[in-house]
């Protein structure tokens, strides 16, 4: 039997051509129950689950599978970029990470050149966050050339210097990108972008190395747990950015409060739920079950 179903149309972002609901979800006394909130997201369901192929979802679903679970298309760089380094080391055999131990202020400072001309190439047009020249660049460098203690003690002793780089180039991003947005082409592309988030890097790897090379009861636990952080800190994040960012009714600073804090109790919380659960641990944190013999 075929039904001829009208839908509320809108627009959503640029991955995505547009959503639709049936109006059926609001007009029909059989859904009268539901809140007009769950009208919304089960009439989403409906629409991503019919994969309509006059829409193109059929390809898009394969893109959306392909590009990984929330924030895990980073670790998919990483090992890809692992698998790389394995290769160039035995190319290699360590002369360029003698060579990168070698890098002074001077060197450093240009190297945000070369993250900017990596930015450039091997984006990917569709899922965005896929820059393998960009993120290739910087796990390259950070082995061959962050690896080695003196180089690290070099932005220890310029880390006023590189603070003060970081912040005045970033206000500069700010007041020319203010409101764009920054995680697309051309801009996350641009000179600022590329030397704002070096030298930001550089004044937290400083900053961190000087201040915060300690460890405590509580650092232990962090460092434990950072795993399961990584994993599941942006449900807290775009749940309450949903939730009470999209309709307005609290004022920015608050939101962004509110969602810095959900990030990581939400995180913390499911990591302790899923950590403990049979499959799942392994399924989702790469937990193994511990050999009840293994001595090593």
């Amino acid at each position: 039997m075929n039904y001829q179903m009208d839908y509320f149309y809108g627009h959503e972002a640029n991955q995505f051509t547009f959503f639709r609901i049936p109006k059926l979800l609001f007009s029909d006394d059989r859904f009268i129950g539901l809140t007009s909130d769950a009208k919304i997201l089960y009439g989403l369901m409906l629409d991503r689950m019919g994969l309509s192929v006059k829409n193109g979802w059929i390809i898009k679903y394969f893109i959306m599978v392909l590009s990984g679970t929330g924030v895990l298309w980073y670790i998919q760089l990483l090992w890809l970029f692992s698998m790389v380094l394995l290769l160039v080391r035995k190319i290699d055999k360590d002369r360029l990470w003698k060579l990168g131990g070698k890098a002074n202020l001077i060197a450093i400072l240009l190297m945000a050149l070369v993250i900017w001309g990596a930015a450039q190439i091997l984006n990917t047009p569709v899922v965005v966050v896929y820059r393998f020249g960009y993120y290739g660049a910087a796990f390259l460098l950070g082995y061959f050339v962050f690896s080695h203690d003196e180089v690290i003690a070099i932005l220890k002793k310029y880390f006023v210097l590189l603070l003060v780089l970081g912040v005045g180039v970033g206000t500069a991003f700010c007041i020319m990108y203010f409101g764009d947005n920054y995680a697309e082409a051309p801009i996350n592309r641009s000179i600022l972008f590329t030397v704002f988030g070096w030298l930001a890097s550089m004044a937290i790897l400083s900053g961190a190395a000087k201040y915060a090379d300690k460890q405590n009861a509580f650092t232990i636990w962090m460092s434990k747990n950072n795993f399961g952080l990584y994993v599941f800190h942006y449900l807290g994040i775009s749940t309450a950015a949903l939730l009470l960012g999209k309709p307005g009714n609290l004022p920015t600073t608050m939101i962004y409060i509110i969602s810095l804090i959900a990030g990581f109790v939400v995180a913390y919380a499911l990591n302790a739920v899923i950590s403990r659960i049979p499959f799942f641990r392994w399924a989702v944190l790469g937990i193994k079950k511990e050999r009840k013999n293994d001595v090593s």
